[in-house]
């Protein structure tokens, strides 16, 4: 399935609309805890650690988008939008985009 953040994709027409669809993921607080207390490895004000587990956040919000999408009969979701909120020390990756058929 394609997943673009383009709201078309090249050499391909959109042949039906199927929808919004959507994919979260949240970090609790336990997870930013360990993190914190087992970094070792910032570099230049970076964390390994950190990123990886933000990059691991991020694509189980991904997958959970093209998992909706495909239930929905799409083959690409278009237009998609990555937002990251902090809520009640809790981090919230959500993905968000329109479901297509290309044609």
């Amino acid at each position: 399935m394609i997943i673009t953040t383009t709201p078309s994709v090249e050499g391909y027409q959109i042949a039906a609309y199927k929808g919004i669809v959507t994919g979260e993921a949240i970090l609790g607080a336990n997870v930013f805890r360990d993190l914190f207390a087992g970094i070792t490895d910032i570099i230049g004000g970076r964390s390994g650690a950190y990123e990886k587990e933000l990059g691991r956040a991020r694509k189980v919000a991904l997958t959970e988008l093209e998992e909706r999408a495909a239930d929905l009969g799409a083959t690409a979701v278009v237009g998609v939008d990555l937002d990251y909120e902090v809520i009640n020390n809790m981090l919230m990756v959500s993905a968000s985009g329109t479901a297509v058929v290309l044609g």
